[in-house]
């Protein structure tokens, strides 16, 4: 996959402590992903860079809003997400990527790429069923609602079900009942 200029940061410029990034992500982002189930999306990244003499800390704050469907009703909504993730990169004979907040780079690399990252951490904070917040409290009307409503299943009335007893299972409840 193509890097994203604007999530590399070359990190050989810059004098050991703390520096500060701002990100704004759009849908323009998760289309380089090939992410479609966004409708759309307005999420500030907030990026701590922590430069030392041996390893480098990244500490991602993410918040805002992506508009997605309900899996109930399919309208579309805006869902808050706020996460954060930290990242240390460490410098190695060879890449290794294969911890989830360990970043193994080798010595001659002069820039990261943050991209995936920041990818990861907006879908895997986004619940794993999406539900219209008018669904829950029942301020939401909908078509696909009320048809669900209507094809749900009735519990009948409790003088219904006393009258369909069958007369003869009433001596042997009495059983139960003269202990």
């Amino acid at each position: 996959m193509k890097q994203l200029k604007e999530f590399t940061i070359p990190f050989v410029g810059l004098k050991e402590g703390k520096h500060l990034f701002d990100y704004s992500i759009d849908q323009t982002f998760f289309n380089h992903f090939e992410y479609e189930d966004f409708n759309s999306c307005d999420i500030k990244v907030n990026l701590t860079f922590v430069k030392k003499s041996t390893l480098l800390e990244l500490n991602f704050e993410i918040s805002g809003t992506v508009n997605v469907n309900c899996d109930v009703t399919n309208e579309p909504f805006d869902l808050p997400i706020e996460t954060s993730f930290d990242l240390v990169v460490k410098f190695g004979d060879e890449y290794n990527d294969d911890y989830i907040d360990i970043l193994i780079i080798t010595h001659g690399e002069y820039e990261v790429n943050i991209q995936q990252y920041i990818y990861e951490s907006i879908v895997l904070a986004l619940p794993s069923k999406r539900i219209h917040p008018g669904v829950e409290d029942g301020t939401l009307d909908s078509d696909i609602l009320d048809k669900l409503d209507e094809l749900s299943p009735r519990l009948k009335d409790k003088k219904e079900d006393k009258e369909e007893t069958d007369p003869r299972w009433n001596t042997l409840k009495k059983l139960l009942t003269d202990k």
